[in-house]
């Protein structure tokens, strides 16, 4: 399905049922992850320093507000989660990304990269289901045993050796990486705006920034590990400098009884956020787990869901986007390659176009094009007192109405280990979803203890 480039396999044959809004036991507006610090779920504190971060940027050359804005707030919004709202913090971080882009023409990269490179990317590292997780987040997957020394080691080799596009580089950031920056690109700026644009989802209002991503690595022993430990080191670590807070959960799957050795390396790479958002599994906590995230519908069969699905494939089609899409060119799915989202009819619509070159030919051809939610006409308001207390309160609907599902709520006493990383031992009794739901709560209150100078700017 994804060897070749024609448009992908159709959408199940399902009817499609009727969009509802669908909440999980871990997505309440009471918890830290998900959507409080996010567009509409702001506290005062947390407004403050979006405007302060603004006016930094602005002075200091590297944000115009037009409209439209040069960057919009739910990208700056991702700089501040990542640095605690420590205003300067967000700012180095910011500026460091702006100048590696500018140095390494990210978007020219994206925009131009040759169509067996990208799918030769595509293909070894996470990959998008074509399904979203219960919040309407997109669900990737990624299993590791593909990266075996020897592929690694020709990957690397054709991407410092080939002209894959027509970007330049800074001399500074190994070239038999810069492929995979496309699909972080393809995640930031085709995935997430794409779901964004989907109001089959619990807060229809609130752009979608982040992933959720499952990790496998059955199969894969020490060995392996340790040859893969400096590649996926500086992948991992230019991943989170420059794409910070894009994941919202990884939960890995089939780990070796060594992992923990193996652990002992990952954490180093990752700074104390994103180390958070991981959670290992065991086999008898996997099914529950990720039901308790993401429909059984659009889980891969592999892990005890029903979505048939397999790692090297490009995206199963949603019987959901029945009736929102218009395919168009004879498509019924997104073929691979960069696509990019643009607006068509004075606004109402957005078109995905493909981008990336074959042979010596620049694609530009229309996928579809579907009815634009957001922004929307009205932004929800937000009571900021109940925001910081972790209770955010919508006093304004949307223009979107939807069917609620009703939410359950569950509460546990969590264990946990001193390097942060949550195993079956700390997952008590095959209860994942009450640890990670109790995980949530004690992230929130570790952001609330932040000093209330946080938000302060120094000129």
């Amino acid at each position: 399905m994804a060897s070749n480039l024609s448009p992908a396999a159709s959408a199940s044959g399902a009817s499609a049922s009727p969009a509802t809004r669908v909440k999980s036991a871990t997505s309440t507006t009471s918890q830290f992850g998900y959507p409080r610090g996010h567009v509409g779920y702001l506290s005062a504190d947390e407004e403050e320093a979006l405007r302060s971060f603004q006016d930094v940027l602005e002075e200091r050359g590297l944000y115009k507000r037009g409209p439209p804005a040069s960057h919009d707030d739910q990208t700056l919004l991702r700089f501040l989660r990542a640095r605690r709202w420590v205003v300067e913090d967000a700012f180095r971080q910011f500026k460091d990304t702006e100048d590696w882009r500018a140095a390494n023409s990210i978007d020219t990269l994206y925009k131009t990269i040759q169509l067996d490179a990208y799918e030769q990317s595509r293909r070894l590292y996470p990959q998008w289901t074509g399904r979203r997780d219960r919040r309407g987040i997109p669900l990737y997957v990624f299993e590791i045993r593909t990266l075996d020394s020897k592929t690694i080691s020709e990957y690397e080799r054709l991407g410092s050796k080939s002209t894959f596009s027509q970007a330049k580089t800074d001399g500074k950031t190994p070239p038999g990486l810069l492929r995979l920056f496309a699909l972080y690109e393809n995640l930031t700026r085709f995935t997430q705006p794409f779901c964004t644009q989907l109001a089959d989802r619990e807060h229809p209002a609130v752009p979608i920034t982040m992933s959720t991503n499952i990790v496998d690595i059955q199969g894969v022993g020490l060995t392996q590990f340790w040859n893969l430990k400096g590649h996926m080191q500086a992948a991992s670590q230019l991943a989170t400098a420059h794409y910070p807070e894009t994941l919202d959960r990884i939960f890995i799957i089939g780990a070796p009884m060594f992992f923990s050795t193996v652990w002992g390396w990952i954490k180093r790479w990752f700074d104390p956020i994103t180390v958070s958002k991981i959670f290992v599994l065991s086999a008898h906590e996997v099914k529950p787990t990720l039901e308790a995230f993401i429909d059984p519908c659009n889980i891969p069969k592999k892990y005890g869901g029903e979505l048939d699905y397999t790692f090297g494939q490009l995206g199963v089609p949603d019987p959901h986007w029945e009736g929102v899409i218009d395919w168009e060119e004879g498509f019924t799915g997104f073929p691979t390659g960069p696509l990019l989202w643009e607006e068509v009819d004075d606004g109402k619509r957005v078109a995905c176009v493909t981008y990336g070159s074959k042979g010596d030919e620049p694609r530009r051809q229309r996928i579809c094009t579907l009815p634009k939610i957001w922004p929307a006409t009205a932004a929800p308001e937000v009571d900021a007192e109940n925001v910081a207390e972790g209770t955010a309160t919508k006093t304004t609907s949307t223009a979107v109405t939807m069917t609620d599902v009703s939410e359950a709520t569950q509460t546990a006493e969590p264990k946990a280990h001193d390097d942060g990383v949550q195993t079956d031992d700390a997952i008590t009794n095959g209860d994942a979803v009450k640890k990670l739901q109790m995980h949530d709560e004690k992230h929130a209150e570790a952001a609330n203890s932040a000093p209330p100078a946080l938000a302060t700017t120094v000129a």
